[in-house]
């Protein structure tokens, strides 16, 4: 089971109609799953495509928060939701990438719970420069 994160705390999946494999998808395909090794610029944007969800095997791999970023300057303005392993702490920075949601299991929700994430919901004045200026 999965629990999705987002600026107002935990939601169940609303997301129920499937995804296809981004190397793989055809033009009529609605939702991806791009790996974290996926070239950003190699992924099929089209206007139908409503939901890309981009997977996150460690908390140590960043690779993601650049194919977000990515995506979103090629103009993608579909639901973006980062899967896997993305930690509390890396909410803002998934926010700030152009995340609009985070898919975590439930044995990571019980270990880091709603409080967590909510305390990093106002991922916009929550970046290095603002603690600077403050």
């Amino acid at each position: 089971m999965s629990v999705i994160v987002t600026d107002t705390g935990f939601e169940p999946d609303d997301w129920n109609n499937g995804y296809c494999d981004a190397g793989q998808a055809a033009n009529d395909a609605v939702a991806l799953d791009v790996s974290s090794d996926t070239d950003p610029a190699s992924v099929p944007l089209h206007s139908g495509l409503r939901m890309i969800r981009v997977d996150f095997p460690s908390s140590a791999d960043g690779r993601g928060f650049t194919i977000a970023r990515q995506l979103r300057l090629r103009g993608y303005q579909g639901r973006l939701r980062a899967r896997g392993h993305v930690l509390a702490d890396q909410y803002a920075m998934a926010r700030r990438s152009g995340f609009d949601e985070v898919e975590i299991d439930d044995a990571l929700a019980a270990r880091q719970p709603e409080d967590q994430w909510l305390a990093r919901a106002n991922w916009q004045q929550h970046d290095y420069q603002s603690r600077l200026r403050g």
